[in-house]
This record gives C-alpha cells, sequence and structure tokens, in this order.
C-alpha cells in the first residue's frame, strides 16, 4: 500500500460511478483508502461495484495484490445515492459527465454536507477549474484532478489550481495522485488543459479527413500507429473515449479561445447527433458487436 504518511485524508468520497468515477474509486480502495461512491442511480452502483471487484480480481491473478487483500479492499468500498454520506469524506473527487451546469450541480449538492476544511477536485478534462470553483463556498480548496481513461492502468494526472486555489490544496492534491502510485503533473488553467488542447484537435483533424475523403477511419488510423509510432489510431481513440466527450472538449476549445481552428467538425456533430458515441454504444467509426 502506497497511502501519504498524512493521515488527515482517509475517506474519499467519489461522485460519479461512470466509467471514470468507479475507475478512481478502484484505485483508491487498492491503495489503502475508505471511498464512498455516490451516483444518483442505483444501477450505475451496482455496476460499477461489478466492474471495480473484477478489476481487482485481475490485480489478484496478475500477483499484484492477495485474495486477502482484494476483500479487503472491497470492504473499504462504501456505495450510496444518498449525497448526505460525503459528510464522513476527507477529500472528495466529482467525476460525472463532461458539463458545466452538470458538474456544478453535483459540487452545491455535495456543498451543503461536506464539512469545510474538504478540498473539492473535479475530474474535467477541459472544463475551467476557476469557473467551477466560483459555484462553490471553497474556492481555496477547489482543484483539477484529471486521471485518464483507464484509471487503474493510466499514470498520468493532470493537477491543475484555479485562480484561487491554495498553495495547501495544490500540495494535498499532488500528494494524494502519488499516494495511488499516479505521476502528477501540474498544469495551468486553460480549456483543455495540456492533454486534451494537443490531443483533441488531433482527433477532430482525423475526423476531417474521414469527411472531407482523404482517407477512411481504417486508413486515417493505419498512417497514424505506422507513421507516427501511435499505440492507437485517433479515431479508435475517439470511440474508446466517445465521441460525446469529444464533441463537448472540442466545443470547451471552441469557446474558450474563439478560434476557428477549434471549431469541431460537422461529421462528429453529426454522429453524436445520431447516436453513434463508440464503443459505448456499440457502434463509432467502427462496429462493436456485443
Amino acid at each position: 500500500m502506497n497511502q501519504w504518511e498524512n493521515e488527515s485524508i482517509r475517506v474519499v468520497g467519489v461522485a460519479g460511478a461512470g466509467t471514470m468515477g468507479h475507475g478512481i474509486a478502484q484505485v483508491l480502495v487498492r491503495c489503502g483508502y475508505a471511498v464512498i461512491l455516490n451516483d444518483v442511480v442505483q444501477q450505475f452502483l451496482d455496476r460499477a461495484v461489478e466492474r471495480i471487484s473484477k478489476g481487482l480480481a485481475r490485480d489478484v491473478e496478475k500477483g499484484r495484490m492477495t485474495a486477502e487483500e482484494r476483500e479487503q479492499a472491497l470492504g473499504r468500498l462504501k456505495t450510496t445515492t444518498d449525497p448526505a454520506a460525503v459528510a464522513d469524506a476527507d477529500f472528495i473527487i466529482e467525476a460525472v459527465i463532461e458539463n458545466f451546469e452538470a458538474k456544478a450541480g453535483v459540487f452545491k449538492a455535495l456543498e451543503i454536507h461536506a464539512r469545510p476544511d474538504v478540498i473539492f477536485a473535479t475530474n474535467t478534462s477541459s472544463i475551467s477549474i476557476s469557473k467551477l470553483a466560483a459555484e462553490t463556498k471553497r474556492p481555496a480548496q477547489f482543484i483539477g484532478l484529471h486521471f485518464f481513461n483507464p484509471v487503474p492502468v493510466m499514470k498520468l494526472v493532470e493537477v491543475v489550481p484555479g485562480l484561487d486555489t491554495a498553495p495547501e490544496t495544490v500540495e494535498a492534491a499532488m500528494q494524494l495522485a502519488t499516494s495511488l502510485g499516479k505521476t502528477p503533473i501540474r498544469v495551468n488553467d486553460f480549456p483543455g488543459f495540456v492533454s486534451n488542447r494537443v490531443l483533441m484537435p488531433m482527433i477532430n483533424e482525423a475526423v476531417f479527413c474521414v469527411m472531407e475523403g482523404v482517407g477512411d477511419a481504417a486508413a486515417v488510423d493505419s498512417v497514424m500507429k505506422l507513421g507516427m509510432n501511435h499505440p492507437m489510431g485517433p479515431l479508435e481513440l475517439a470511440d474508446l473515449i466517445g465521441l460525446d466527450v469529444c464533441l463537448d472538449i472540442m466545443r470547451v476549445l471552441y469557446e474558450g479561445f474563439h478560434d476557428s481552428k477549434y471549431r469541431p467538425c460537422p461529421l462528429l456533430e453529426k454522429m453524436v447527433a445520431a447516436g453513434r458515441l463508440g464503443r459505448k454504444t456499440g457502434r463509432g467509426f467502427y462496429e462493436y458487436p456485443k
């Protein structure tokens, strides 16, 4: 176990039990933290527990933990649809959909119950940390912690202070990420931060290549894998991320910079409107039979 020596954080609340939320919760319980996983839908929580259980079982199979340690980790996981349960949390991470209004609403609900000294962290991949912090009563204790999918595998965490984030909050967030075996990289609060400011325009340009007939999806991905040594093509990656998420981030970049180079590709908009979101719907640039 890597748990950081500062024992002031023992219980971590995670708001949102989707792909990112359950991944963050899995890493937390694996590293010795007690987790309160909150979502508005019990079905999402049940699915998250199943996925966390399977993820930890893979850790046992690969010798990264014992069967006993897996059971202890699962014992540290509590799920609830009641936001009041976060009253017991020492640190809270929000991981709901990439939408400002949705995230702001979650933080307002959490603030009713969370202790005044508790740090709020958002897993946003593009939205302004300063703008989200202004929706709370604790901008000095508000920070971005951008984990990457799949959370149990990916080492990077972008740590993003807002305009009013206190140095102590930054330090606590950096240490928490380190205790999870992650590599925290501090970046500044601009649309898309570093990761998606670089990645999403590449994905968007790949979609333009398909729309304009430069090449089909397989050709574009093959060029980037074989010519640029990318482990996964940009359109395969878009399907993994979710085309709706890619579109949301492109819109944040476009609105944030007012620069035409961030204009979402019309084909991307059309595919999202048609419900072709990638792996999660079974069809995006590729098909994924169940």
